[in-house]
């Protein structure tokens, strides 16, 4: 528990909640779908503004923000569900496959219209970018536990999103899921104890599901996707 040796002073690094808050309001207001800048540019500004370990504090905080923001939407639509049709829905945040298997016709992927404003292809990437660049000092500045587990819930959310949720996998969502996945991978590599894979990575492992990406910009195809050979390569390694 490197993250606790640290907050109790060992090695303790200096972090200011106020230039925190500033980078945060900074990404949340400057960058996102309202902004005419290509997906990827802005992930390589925010990336750049982020470059630092209150940086990557706010990164951390930028991945479990959406991740809880995502499951209180998702709670939310399962609510109404079962108000209109008596249907009753599981939300359950290690695994959310079953829920999408189960009802992804009526339901809303959630990641494109967050209370906070964070884009998936804008500052979210740009967050789990920083997340795993930094993978060797997140235990300095957090623990990284729970932070892993909000990088593989939104993975999961991702994946899913393209199966069920009728989300288009274009090179802007190929290169979400591509962070996800290598950020994962680092932060697993840095980790003494890590834990098991959780069970949606588990079971795209075992598969082989080539998807087509397509053109952020228009129609065609432009390349292939098998998640299950990347998440193998990258998180058995």
């Amino acid at each position: 528990m490197g993250w606790l040796r640290q907050l109790l002073g060992g090695g303790r690094v200096q972090l200011d909640a106020g230039r925190q808050q500033v980078l945060l309001r900074d990404v949340q207001q400057r960058y996102g779908a309202h902004v005419r800048i290509r997906f990827p540019e802005q992930v390589e500004a925010v990336t750049g503004l982020l470059d630092s370990d209150d940086g990557l504090v706010v990164a951390a905080r930028i991945v479990s923000q959406v991740a809880d923001e995502a499951h209180a939407d998702l709670q939310a639509q399962a609510h109404e569900l079962h108000r209109r049709t008596g249907r009753r829905l599981l939300v359950h945040r290690r695994n959310y496959r079953p829920l999408w298997k189960e009802a992804g016709p009526a339901l809303r992927w959630p990641l494109f219209a967050l209370p906070s404003g964070f884009h998936p292809y804008a500052q979210l990437a740009a967050a789990v970018a920083v997340v795993g660049g930094h993978a060797s000092r997140l235990d300095r500045v957090t623990d990284p536990n729970p932070l892993l587990t909000r990088v593989f819930e939104v993975l999961d959310l991702t994946t899913a999103g393209w199966e069920y949720g009728r989300v288009r996998v274009d090179t802007d969502a190929a290169a979400l899921a591509d962070r996800l996945i290598t950020s994962a991978a680092q932060v697993l590599a840095a980790m003494d104890d890590p834990p098991r894979l959780p069970p949606p990575v588990r079971e795209l492992m075992r598969r082989r599901t080539i998807l087509d990406v397509h053109d952020a910009a228009g129609p065609r195809a432009v390349g292939r996707i098998d998640l299950g050979a990347t998440m193998r390569e990258r998180l058995l390694a």
